[in-house]
């Protein structure tokens, strides 16, 4: 037989009364007895080590098992009379309830390959949206385009069919159908928290003798309102006398927990949980309860576990909780767990010494896996948990061996709560060998594998069920823990999986393998149990996050251990060849006590740096110095070379990076950023300096092309990325070879010159001239001025407003102006979105850095159905009305100040309304200079209305409502910007509509719409957010445009096949330009030489363009190789590319980049209509009169005007035939009047340009570019591209389907 004892009888306290105690017996008489059975443990058997007891235990699971398969009727041959079996053979009758059908089905589900997805894909999809129509849409989709699982049962399957095929017709009908048949097939894992429904739960538990541990589900927890309301519901729970067990997570009671905050989160939590354990103390009595409910402290996620610890404790060592016994629950997983139990055994024994009541640790593996590995690979740390299932089972038994001690059992009561029978029984065996039996419960999961549960309280006697409660009207909420338990019971390694796993005869009613058999999967769990026993003690018992920012050390690399979770698409990005070596800049992790302990310093007045010491410039003469200083420097700088430079920038990163701190604190003190908008702030900086190293040496081993670096650059940086944006600016510049001066924002001139500094510091470790980098306080006068338009300074690169470019542009028109501008953005939402996320994506790009951002969502456009969704709308107000508003020194603060008191365009933003507006959260100043303001939200803004198209640069977020998503498409892409926008939705063949019509640069789906990252989301607008050539910061471009690019000779650059249609225009160009050619006898050899090296410079540079073409600009790349977001790259066409022909231009030049647009054309998919997409155009070429006139009959080809049947004529014609070009000639005048009517518009400009059109290009934001033509492909393509970042949050709690991979893929080809 199966080893067993005499069944425990158990109070309505949970207090084992032990062996053959009546019932009735008081609480003392159990403590007694419990001491007594205690007392007789203690000596060497106390001490029975782990090792002498597998046996025992590997036989006690085995038996376990063999007892189940009777309860189920699955039992061994009668003959079988093997201890596994239960002995003498004579199997019991099997008793089956609804219960056991459903664990039947559930494992169906986890063994079918797509059950797990497509189980999902209904839940999120299919039942979670409020709208029929919408719900119809994914049915449809869902039963269309994917295989019906196996797992459903054929009427199911049958039923899907159809409904796919009604619901289109009957939505109303249909959907309300599917989803509750869809919760019967789950909701044996969550139970209905409805009154009768879940007493009737708990009277059968208590008949059962069994208790359930319920876990109260509900919406995200956004805002106060929302967590008052779940503390409300638990509280009804806990008064509830037929409850006796509660689970409590630290976040479904308190919103927006600042993880910097720690002392003030303890303080938040321990006052708003005290009401909970008032009511526990004072339950028994009441009700006729005889003992108090039990409160367990759950834990979710990593960054919890000290939280949840330190509140644990706090609230406990109250003298009003002193007798009250609680628990808390640790994971396995994390090798913290270790600390952090003998940390629970210690305050447990002081408590009982202070005549306290003990406490309980409810023992769990972890089922948060995936969750956790999306976090830390977002952030660059290491995953918190083992990388291996084989670490986290033998970190299990550790824990057992540590707790289940006779030293240890008065104080500390633990719960195994594992469905791992090996596991279970280990702990059991030790418990009894030691003693301390008492000690134990057992603890399983609600409808998980519930033969073996009953079972297990047949032999253990205390079973406790962790039993997830949520309305019956808002099962979508229970996605996350259904993403959890499906997930990690479908991985093979796991137990439950492995128990459930059949072969085909045993499917078909046969046998399959006994449990003992080698051949079974229970033989490969319990060589996986033996082997943890004998790794216990020697697995990883420190934390694997190390990190500590009190001693500034290399970067912690990515995470990868094996086991680590992963996709293919991750994984091919991560191994894929990269011009770029680099690794992001893992930001500062909150959740380890040493970087709180850091940040708390930083907040602390001791570290405000003090005002600006740097001299305000007044006089254009000082200005000159300054100028002269950077030239003088920069022709040594530019000789180190591409490879020499990036040396010396990868030790100013090094340098850097030991800066974090005092950069930090200088963005707290000066303008009031909090430490979580600064320390990524400070990583971006990092990351801008090696990525633009490693972008340097890309660029210098690219054959075929080089550049002469500019010899000066001003760095105009704006206020509110004090320390990104003026470093990134100044890198990039020294990357390229050029010196740099950077003019910082008056608001921020002491940021600007500690960064300035740790980059100086930088320059002299790597034995570089540090005046390569000058900080020049200017006034916005006439010194200001005078930098701007200085003789020798080439380029000015600038962040900030559009008004601010022009500006720089008009005093002096031809001097290149690099600028990223402003923004109006905007996220739609639609029906199909999930409400929660998507309300707190939208209040997070609203609300960071109070809006201060040029990337701030301003807008939410509400589609159809979300519009009238009270849930979305609440979850909005409720999270904008719970953001604490403060200053960045009080690490409390969500939203900081505004660097300086509104301006006109933010103060009407903030204070007046515009027709038919109202507001629904008004903001309002908090402090008397006028900085410090509460968020506000505006309703129903207009199409067309003022804050519609409008960039306010503040706290305030206005609301619209579209009928439908082109329609929200449309006024997403009406206003004058094109920087950042976002969607929210989980269907994705509206990701796709929205993918190939939203004019931005940097696009995100299902995530906020702020905080971009270098290389993984290069960062830059379309339209009139962008002014130059439009390579974006942070991406494979922008080095380049920093400098001339010009050919040189190369026999190795890279080339492919131009095709048939490439070579018929190169066959007619080389024809055109020999029968063009004139001249003399004399000269005429050398004029066909001439022709000929022509037409093999433009055959290589074809050639060229067909390898970028494929290798480049036609494909869509993610490098970052994120697991739960794709990262893509990728090119789009420009709307109307233009070509200006001037005075001195050429039919080379003119050939070379018009087969460079063509190319261009066929990488971004030019004869591809999709629906509602523009089809990229030809260039317009507006060739000046003069060149199209005569010229003298000894002119050589590419060197002056020609006759109308000479080169150039030919050349236009032959390029016009193949539709290649468009030609119109106009006078510099209809030129000028084409630039000035089309805003931020590029043209390739061959020639002379118009002074006019340089003043109208200054004046719209239009971009002129004069740049040499290449022959690299790799460059002259880049001038009819638009490139574009799509940032997609592909998981779900962590789980990435093949669903939404498959729609990332096809949204793509789009």
């Amino acid at each position: 037989m199966a080893p067993t004892h005499a069944r425990h009888q158990i109070d309505d306290d949970g207090r084992d009364d032990g062996p053959g105690t009546p019932a009735g017996q008081g609480t003392q008489g159990a403590r007694e007895a419990q001491e007594a059975q205690s007392n007789q443990g203690t000596g060497d058997a106390a001490l029975t080590p782990l090792e002498d007891l597998v046996d025992a235990a590997v036989e006690r699971a085995m038996g376990w098992l063999a007892e189940a398969e009777k309860v189920t009727g699955r039992s061994r041959a009668a003959g079988d009379s093997s201890p596994a079996a239960g002995g003498d053979g004579e199997a019991d009758g099997p008793v089956q309830d609804a219960s056991d059908h459903a664990a039947e089905q559930l494992a169906k589900l986890v063994h079918d390959p797509a059950g797990v997805d497509y189980t999902m894909a209904f839940v999120d999809q299919v039942a979670r949206p409020e709208d029929d129509a919408t719900a119809a849409r994914q049915l449809v989709r869902l039963t269309r385009g994917t295989k019906t699982p196996s797992f459903l049962s054929p009427l199911d399957r049958a039923a899907m069919k159809l409904g796919g095929l009604l619901a289109p017709k009957a939505p109303w009908l249909v959907m309300p159908i599917a989803r509750r048949r869809m919760r019967q097939l789950v909701g044996h894992l969550i139970l209905d928290s409805d009154g009768e429904a879940l007493h009737e739960l708990l009277a059968d538990a208590r008949t059962r003798g069994r208790r359930l541990n319920l876990n109260l589900l509900g919406e995200a927890v956004l805002g106060a309102k929302e967590a008052e309301r779940r503390l409300r519901d638990t509280m009804a729970l806990l008064r509830d006398p037929m409850v006796d067990y509660v689970s409590v997570k630290a976040s479904s009671v308190v919103s927006q927990l600042n993880p910097w905050d720690f002392d003030g989160s303890v303080d938040r939590l321990v006052g708003t949980l005290r009401p909970l354990y008032r009511i526990a103390v004072d339950a028994p009595g009441r009700a006729s309860r005889p003992a108090a409910p039990f409160i367990n402290l759950d834990m979710e996620e990593y960054h919890d576990l000290d939280l949840t610890l330190e509140v644990f404790e706090r609230i406990l060592s109250e003298d009003e909780f002193l007798g009250l016994e609680a628990g808390i629950v640790l994971q396995a997983y994390l090798p913290d767990s270790v600390a952090a139990l003998d940390r629970l055994i210690d305050f447990a024994r002081a408590r009982t010494a202070r005549g306290g009541a003990p406490v309980k640790v409810r023992l769990v593996k972890g089922a948060n896996l995936s969750m956790e590995t999306v976090t830390a690979d977002s952030h660059g740390w290491v995953r918190a948990p083992y990388a291996t299932k084989a670490e986290t089972d033998a970190n299990y038994l550790r824990l057992l061996d540590r707790a289940l001690r006779p030293d240890v059992a008065d104080s500390l009561r633990v719960g195994v709560a594992s469905h791992n029978l090996f596991s279970m029984a280990a702990a059991v065996e030790l418990a009894r060998a030691r003693g301390v039996e008492k000690q134990i419960d057992a603890e399983m999961l609600q409808g998980m594998a519930p033969a073996q549960q009953k079972v297990i309280q047949d032999d253990v006697g205390r079973l406790i069920l962790y039993t997830p409660v949520v309305d019956a009207d808002s099962f979508d909420v229970a996605v996350s823990y259904l993403v959890r338990r499906l997930e990690e019971n479908a991985a093979e390694e796991n137990f439950l999986h492995a128990m459930t796993s059949v072969d085909e005869s045993e499917r078909a009613g046969g046998d399959g393998p006994a449990p003992s058999s080698p051949q079974s999967p229970m033989s490969g769990q319990e060589a996986r149990f033996r082997q943890a026993v004998v790794e216990r003690d020697s697995t990883l018992a420190e934390p694997r996050r190390t990190q500590d920012r009190r001693v500034e050390g290399p970067p912690t690399t990515r995470d990868a251990a094996p086991g680590t979770v992963t996709t293919p698409r991750a994984e091919t990005a991560r191994t894929a060849a990269s011009p770029a070596d680099f690794a992001n800049e893992p930001d500062t992790d909150p959740a380890l006590p040493a970087n709180r302990e850091w940040a708390k310093a930083l907040v602390d007045p001791a570290h405000d740096p003090g005002p600006s010491r740097a001299p305000l410039i007044t006089d254009v003469a000082d200005v000159d110095a300054v100028v002269h200083r950077a030239t003088s420097v920069q022709a040594g700088w530019s000789d180190l070379g591409e490879h020499g430079r990036a040396a010396v920038l990868e030790t100013v990163a090094r340098r850097f990076a030991s800066r974090r701190g005092g950069l930090i604190a200088a963005a707290v003190h000066g303008p009031g950023k909090t430490v979580a908008e600064a320390d990524p702030e400070v990583s971006e900086a990092i990351d801008f300096i090696r990525y633009y190293a490693a972008s340097a040496r890309a660029l210098a081993d690219e054959p075929g092309v080089a550049l002469t670096p500019n010899r000066v650059t001003v760095v105009a940086p704006p206020w509110n990325f004090p320390v990104a944006i003026p470093v990134g600016g100044i890198v990039a510049a020294l990357a390229a070879g050029s010196a740099v001066i950077v003019s910082p924002a008056p608001q921020v001139v002491r940021v600007a010159e500690i960064a300035v500094a740790a980059l100086r510091e930088g320059l002299r470790d790597a034995g570089a001239d540090p005046d390569l980098i000058q900080l020049a306080n200017t006034d916005e006068a006439a010194a200001g001025k005078h930098l701007i338009t200085h003789d020798d300074v080439d380029a000015v690169v600038l962040t900030g407003a559009s008004e601010t470019a022009a500006l720089f542009r008009t005093w002096r028109p031809e001097r290149p102006v690099l600028a990223e501008t402003s923004g109006k953005n905007a996220i739609i939402v639609t029906p199909a979105a999930d409400p929660d996320l998507a309300a707190a994506d939208i209040v997070a790009s609203a609300f960071g850095h109070a809006g201060q951002k040029c990337s701030a969502g301003s807008l939410a456009i509400l589609v159809g159905a979300a519009g009238e969704s009270e849930r979305l709308l609440e979850q909005i107000l409720d999270a904008t009305r719970t953001l604490e508003v403060g200053h960045g020194r009080d690490l409390s603060t969500d939203m900081g100040p505004l660097v300086e008191p509104p301006g006109e365009k933010l103060r009407r933003g903030l204070t007046s309304l515009e027709p038919g507006e109202s507001w629904l959260v008004r903001p309002r100043p908090l402090d008397d200079d006028g900085t410090i303001w509460s968020p506000g939200i505006r309703d129903n803004v207009r199409p067309g209305s003022w804050f519609h198209m409008t960039e306010c640069f503040g706290p305030v977020l206005g609301i619209m409502r579209a009928p439908d998503l082109d329609t929200a498409i449309e006024w997403q892409n009406a206003v004058d910007f094109g920087l950042t926008g976002g969607i929210h939705s989980l269907d994705s063949s509206e990701v796709a509509t929205w993918l190939s019509k939203v004019e931005v640069g940097n696009a995100y789906v299902n995530r906020h719409i702020t905080g971009a990252i270098v290389r993984r989301q290069p960062f830059g607008g379309w339209k009139g957010s962008s002014v130059g050539p439009g390579a974006k910061a942070g991406g494979p471009n922008y080095v380049a445009q920093l400098g001339t690019l010009h050919d040189v000779a190369s026999s190795a650059i890279p080339k492919a096949s131009p095709g048939r249609r490439g070579n018929a225009v190169l066959r007619d160009l080389a024809n055109a330009l020999r029968e063009g050619a004139a001249g003399s006898a004399d000269t005429r050899e050398e004029t066909a030489a001439l022709i000929d090296g022509a037409i093999e410079y433009l055959r290589d540079a074809a050639a060229s363009d067909a390898y970028w073409r494929g290798t480049e600009f036609g494909v869509a790349r993610d490098e970052s190789g994120l697991i739960g977001e794709a990262n893509v790259f990728r090119y789009r066409p420009l709307p109307q590319p233009t070509v200006r022909v001037g005075p001195g231009a050429n039919p080379v030049q003119l050939a070379r980049t018009a087969l460079a647009a063509a190319a261009a054309r066929e990488a971004v998919g030019a004869g591809v209509d999709a629906p509602g997409t523009r089809r990229a155009a030809v260039p317009v070429v507006t060739v000046a009169p003069s060149v199209m006139g005569d010229a003298e009959a000894g002119a050589r080809p590419g060197t002056s005007p020609s006759r109308p049947d000479s080169p150039f004529a030919a050349t236009l014609r032959v390029l016009a035939a193949h539709g290649l070009i468009e030609v119109v000639v106009e006078d510099d005048a209809d030129f000028t009047s084409r630039v000035a009517a089309e805003a931020s518009s590029r043209v390739r400009c061959l020639g002379a340009v118009p002074e006019g059109a340089l003043r109208a290009a200054a004046d719209n934001g239009s971009w002129l570019d004069p740049a040499p033509v290449v022959r690299s492909g790799r460059h002259e393509m880049l001038h009819y591209l638009r490139e574009q970042s799509i940032s997609w949050s592909l998981h779900r709690f962590g789980h990435v389907s093949e669903g939404v991979e498959e729609g990332l893929r096809a949204a793509l080809r789009v």
